[in-house]
């Protein structure tokens, strides 16, 4: 399946999630949303707002595009 990407790498919280609050207001069930950030704070947050809208937390992974570190994580719409 493929993913909706939201690159929101160099942004600071809260600014990630919320662009990923507005990609997923315009998905379907089951449909998957990708965020790429740098933020360290990204995972948690992420997490957080899973479990306070229903949102099914999918994994985070380790990227690296050899300039600098960033985190892919994947979620799906609960709708």
């Amino acid at each position: 399946m493929d993913s909706i990407v939201v690159d929101a790498r160099g942004l600071r919280c809260p600014m990630p999630l919320l662009k990923a609050r507005k990609a997923l207001s315009a998905l379907q069930a089951g449909e998957q949303l990708e965020v790429w950030a740098t933020d360290p704070g990204a995972e948690a947050d992420f997490k957080a707002y899973c479990a306070q809208t229903g949102h099914q937390w999918l994994g985070i992974e380790s990227a690296d595009d050899h300039a600098s570190p960033w985190l892919k994580i994947t979620l799906a719409c609960h709708r």
